[in-house]
């Protein structure tokens, strides 16, 4: 029987995470999924989905979450990183500790899991990591009213081209992911007078890296992934 290919997803439990996961189980991979809480993904009980509670922000927490997969499971095939958050601010009312915030929460999070992630499908010769952008980090100029959220974005595009720098020649891509309005129940109750039907669902952005991730993707290189739809 052929090995299962083997996901982590890190904000398993946010609405894109969540569409990841069923998006990849779906696939017949085997998916972790890296949670802050115990008990965030009890709902999800596929027998080939494991939940690993990990606090991203901390370094060491996050290389033993990796260390561990790779012990039990021996080896990465994808990385999608989706945890972060959201923040209002411009100029004014954007002080150091807002930056700061958003840093651990944009950035750190996803540092502390590529690299060790990273490290080992260089060492494997193969992978895929996918690091969730957006419009105001691709293109500051977006970024009025939302400071500190466009800088910490707008660091993983940077990194993003380091790490497909240091793995050219070999079969690791870092791809990102650069989602428009995600249609969710959030974003619904704050933009009450918008049309969703323009915006994109989780199940569609999922769709759109499970595609880069497969073999049909492979040549594919150093990849920015605009899931806009009609915004």
């Amino acid at each position: 029987m052929e090995k299962r290919k083997l996901a982590i997803v890190t904000g398993a439990s946010g609405n894109l995470g969540r569409a990841v996961v069923k998006k990849f189980l779906d696939n017949g991979c085997a998916v972790i999924g890296i949670v802050h809480k115990k008990g965030e993904t009890e709902d999800l009980t596929n027998n080939h989905y494991e939940e690993v509670t990990a606090d991203l922000v901390n370094e060491n927490d996050a290389e033993k979450a990796i260390t561990d997969v790779v012990e039990k499971y021996g080896a990465i095939d994808i990385a999608v990183l989706t945890a972060g958050g959201f923040a209002i601010g411009d100029i004014e009312s954007t002080k150091m500790a807002a930056i700061h915030e958003q840093l651990q929460l944009n950035f750190l999070t996803a540092y502390n899991i590529a690299r060790p992630v990273f490290l080992q499908m260089m060492k494997q010769n193969a992978g895929r990591i996918f690091l969730t952008g957006s419009q105001a980090g691709i293109n500051t100029s977006q970024a009025k009213g939302v400071t500190a959220y466009g800088l910490s974005k707008s660091l993983l595009f940077s990194l993003a081209k380091i790490m497909n720098a240091e793995s050219k020649g070999k079969n690791v891509v870092t791809a990102m992911v650069v989602p428009g309005i995600i249609d969710t129940p959030q974003n619904r109750k704050s933009m009450p007078g918008n049309d969703s039907s323009a915006w994109t669902t989780p199940a569609q952005i999922a769709d759109v890296i499970s595609f880069y991730s497969s073999e049909e993707a492979a040549a594919i290189r150093e990849p920015i992934i605009k899931v806009y739809n009609n915004v």
